[in-house]
Formats: C-alpha cells, structure tokens, sequence
C-alpha cells in the first residue's frame, strides 16, 4: 500500500473509510486478524470483524443502506451453518467488486482450490500466518491495490428511492432539489440496487419513497417536513418575539431580510416550502442586473440564504403561517400546530402559486406526469422524450430552453398567435435559435389521459376547434399566477383576486381605511393594518419581476424603521 498514499488521502477527504470485513467462528482467531488487520490498515480503512456468516450478512445490509463500500473480505472456510465460500456466495451479490480471501486450514485447501473457480475467489491465505509481515500482509497489500485502482467512491449523501410516476416520490425530490441538499435518485423499476435497498429496508412499494441517510436511518413516503427535521432545517422558532416576523422566501422577502437583520433587527422569517419561491424553480434568469451570463433561481435563492443566515435571520421552513392577529401593538402569526408567535413589524412576502388548469384528469395526474412550475427534479427523467409545456411568459420559456437540453422534443402550446405579447426578445430569440424547440399557436390542452400516469393529452385548435390526441408522458404548466391569501381574510384588504392592497390603493369609506387606526396615511408598502407591510408578487399593483421584488423587499425595510420609531 506504500503507492497509494494519495489516492487514500483522496478518499479520504470525500468519504468514509472503505471496510474490511473479517469472519470466523473462533473468537480469539477473529480477535487476532482483526488486531493485525487493524495494525497495518487501519488507518484507511475501517476494521469490522462478525463470528458468523449470518450476522455478517446482516452487516452488510447496514453498509449498503449506509452506502459503505467494502474493499475486502477476508473470510474462515470452515464455519457452521455456512462455510466462508456460502457466505461469499451470498455477500458478492450486494458488493459484487469487493475482494475475497479465503482462510484455510491445510485439510481444507482442496476446497480452497475449488471456490477460486466456482465462487471467484481472489485467494486463499494458511493458517497461521505468522508473521503478517510475510504471510498477510502482502497478500492483502496486492488485493487492496487492485481494489482502490478500479475504486469509484459511492455517492455520500441522501437517497430516494421510489417511482417516477408517484406523487410521493415527486414531492422529496422536489423539496430537497428546492432547499438546496445534494441527493441521489433511484426509480425502484429501472434500478436493481434500489429494488435490493427497498427489500433491505422492508419498504414495500406502496410505502414508496424511500428516503435514505448516510446514518442508514429512513423514512418511508416522509412529509417535507420529517424530511426537514431530519436533516437539520429548522422549523420552529427559537423565540416567542421578534422586532420583525417575514412570511414568505421569495426575492422580496430574502431581500427584506437581509437588510432588516444587517440594521439589527431580530428577523424571522417563515417559508412554506423552500427559500427562493416561485423564482427559486427558475432554471436561468438572464436578465437580472449584474450577472450577465444569468444565474438559476436556485443558485440566487442559495445566495441569498447564505447572506441573510450570515446577518443572523433566523430561517423556519418548512412553516406554514395559518392565522394572524392584532393586539395593541403587537402582531401575531399563527403557525401550525397551534404555535404563535409575535412581533412589532411584519411583511407578507407570500409571493404566488401557478394557477391550475380546470381540465378533465390534470388533477388526478399532477405529480405523475403532470407538473405545475419548472420542476427541474423531472428532467433528467425526460431524456430522449417529448415534452409539453402550456404557457407564454417568461417562465414558460425559460423552462423550455432548460429542458430543451434533455428532451429529444420541447413543444410549447400557447392559446395566442405568437410569443411576443407575454415573453422577453432575448428569450423568444434563443427558443427561436433552438432546434428541438417547437412552439404551437392557438393551442390548447382540454383533457389529459391516464391510469396512473400521463400517457396522453387532447388539443385543441382556438380558432378552428379540431381536435387531436397525442402520446405525452410530461406536461408542464405555467399559465399565470395567484396569490395564497385566503387566509387573511377579515384583517388585511385585498383585490377581488386576493392581491394585498397597500399604500394609496387602500379603499376608503366615508374618507376611512378599514382597520386603519393611525392619524397619518400607510406608507407606500403598508396594509390596512399599520406595522404590517406586503411587497412582491403578492402586492396589487407590482411589478412581477425577480428585480422588482428584492428592490420593494429592500426598500420596505426604511418604512419599518420609521413605523418602529414611533410605537417602540
């Protein structure tokens, strides 16, 4: 092993040390190879020692939940109730590259002879084999670098295993690609190793997804936020007061964060699903000011996080707010679980939702072919297929040129006669320079077909009424937006079609504005309840632009430290 110091180095620094595994019956043999084992490798691999075939298989179930590699085993012939070359049978079969030495005695060397042909063993070593500096050592040194020459090290990290038709299965994914952590997926039809890692872990697939840690804990078919608990987000509050509550984690209110918690005031901020928002889903935004080769939603979403946690914001998600209140000066929200907490100064930054479609068996197929937004996680899934996208703007194009670079075919059906009303040049000019790119006028999609997936959709021509269907597997949809405000209703005025008034567009009776009880105007940003404040997409009137809601995020921040200045 003297000329692989550094490629050890290198595993090391990626991953955990790679396993030897050493079996036999005889408790002071297996005490003495794993101390000589463990004397001239232990330093780059981990030392693990069984006393049977059985409770060494059961090990190394452990190890593939984990994602362990195994270099070698080194295994006694003659065991009961399974010899070394049946337990070598049956552990090649879940790490088929690992290396085999067999322990033999001399009476049983015919038998060694016999399982290098039959069960591929790699060699057999006498007892005893002191010295291990001549008998063991460079033996084993010979096998260990054949291993680490052909070694690729496993991925480290989360795995989900499930079906890429399962609702389940789409909604993991999604959350952990949305909130930025490194995982693994293996659809459980294509992949054996999953089918073997599900049987490890007694998932049957009706409890799919299976959700793997490096710990080789699991979750089956897990809520965001199990799945949020266990790797370390935070989704409660560590206070029951804060200077400034922000609901929502879009650009505008990453923006306001930031800047609030950078001029010293205790910020919490709470997000449905991940940080990033709508925008977050975006797989390149081009036209936001100092990045002029663009960057992705994500790619902002996590820059942004990383300033506002540097700055002290205190980032719960995934929450959900379900309630708010006054009292005094004093704002509430309400959390689940009946948890509440306060503050002087709050900002919904709700952002938006896609829109649904109301046509015949979307609804029972979202999540299994049919996806609302850039759902970035499918398109790996689309290589080589025919994707369908439903929409005009920004978004929708966006999306197109991303899955343009996996699908064999990108068809974007919009209702009008072209682009240009809805979508920006730079973008209609880049769908118009990609090949693979096809956009279908006066279109649209009246039913979706499927048992328990997408296989088919209806079109329909707008202007002539002809209709036709065509085989689909994925549809992605973009077609406007709307705000989830419900939830507000009695306290904070809103438009007919549930956007936040704020400002000089705040309704008044008879020369009042509902709930305003204040002798001066609400500031530019400011609801009908003062110290509570809206900006993004959400707000009536905004501008729908990345840009535009980190601009009101950033300057609503200056109304609140004038409205604090005079009730705190």
């Amino acid at each position: 092993m003297t000329n692989e110091k550094p490629q050890m180095t290198k595993i090391k620094s990626v991953m955990a040390k790679p396993v030897i595994l050493t079996v036999d019956d005889d408790p002071e043999v297996l005490q003495a190879v794993a101390r000589d084992l463990r004397q001239e490798f232990g330093d780059r691999f981990r030392i693990l020692r069984a006393e049977s075939g059985a409770s060494a298989l059961t090990a190394l179930e452990q190890l593939r939940l984990r994602n362990q590699p195994i270099a070698l085993f080194l295994v006694d012939q003659r065991m009961p109730h399974m010899s070394g070359v049946e337990f070598l049978e049956q552990a090649l079969q879940m790490f088929p590259d690992a290396k085999r030495a067999l322990l033999t005695a001399y009476a049983d060397t015919d038998a060694a002879i016999r399982a290098i042909n039959t069960t591929k063993i790699d060699y057999y070593l006498m007892k005893p084999w002191d010295p291990p500096q001549e008998h063991l050592y460079p033996v084993l040194n010979d096998l260990l670098d054949e291993w680490l020459a052909n070694f690729h090290p496993p991925f480290e990290g989360i795995r989900v295993i499930g079906n890429r038709w399962s609702p389940h299965s789409h909604q993991a994914k999604d959350f952990l690609a949305r909130n930025q952590v490194p995982y693994q997926w293996m659809d459980i039809e294509l992949s054996p190793e999953a089918q073997q890692l599900a049987a490890y872990a007694d998932c049957d697939q009706l409890h799919l997804p299976l959700v793997l840690f490096a710990d080789a804990s699991s979750l089956m078919q897990p809520t965001n936020v199990e799945i949020a608990e266990k790797i370390g987000l935070r989704t409660q509050a560590e206070k029951p007061f804060y200077d400034l509550i922000i609901v929502g984690g879009g650009p505008a209110g990453l923006a306001a964060a930031v800047y609030a918690a950078s001029e010293g005031l205790r910020t919490v901020m709470i997000e449905r699903e991940a940080p990033g928002g709508q925008a977050g889903t975006s797989s390149r935004i081009e036209n936001y000011l100092g990045f002029p080769s663009g960057l992705s939603g994500g790619d902002l979403a996590h820059r942004a996080v990383t300033q506002a946690k540097r700055f002290g914001v205190e980032i719960l998600t995934p929450q959900e707010a379900k309630g708010i209140r006054v009292e005094d000066q004093y704002r509430f929200i309400q959390l689940d679980g009946s948890i509440e907490i306060s503050c002087h100064a709050m900002i919904l930054a709700l952002g938006v939702s896609w829109r649904r479609l109301d046509v015949p068996g979307l609804e029972r197929l979202t999540g299994a072919g049919v996806y609302y937004g850039a759902a970035q996680t499918e398109a790996m899934s689309c290589q080589g297929e025919e994707v369908y996208i439903i929409g005009g703007a920004n978004s929708a194009g966006q999306a197109a040129m991303y899955f343009s670079k996996y699908a064999h075919k990108v068809t974007m059906l919009i209702r009008g006669d072209s682009l240009t009303k809805s979508m920006s040049q730079y973008l209609i000019d880049q769908i118009a320079d990609t090949p693979n790119i096809k956009v279908q006028t006066h279109t649209s999609v009246v039913e979706a077909k499927g048992e328990t997936r997408l296989e088919a959709i209806t079109l329909e021509n707008t202007l002539t009424g002809e209709k036709q269907t065509v085989s689909a597997t994925s549809l992605f949809i973009f077609i406007g937006a709307v705000p989830r405000t419900d939830w507000l209703d009695g306290i904070i005025e809103r438009d007919e079609r549930g956007f936040i008034l704020t400002g000089p567009n705040l309704l008044r009776e008879q020369g009042r504005i509902k709930g305003w009880t204040l002798a001066r105007d609400p500031y530019l940003l400011e609801t009908n309840i003062p110290g509570i404040f809206a900006v993004g997409d959400v707000r009536h009137g905004s501008v729908k632009r990345v840009a535009s809601g980190v601009g009101e995020g950033s300057i609503c921040v200056q109304f609140i430290h004038q409205y604090l200045s005079n009730v705190v």
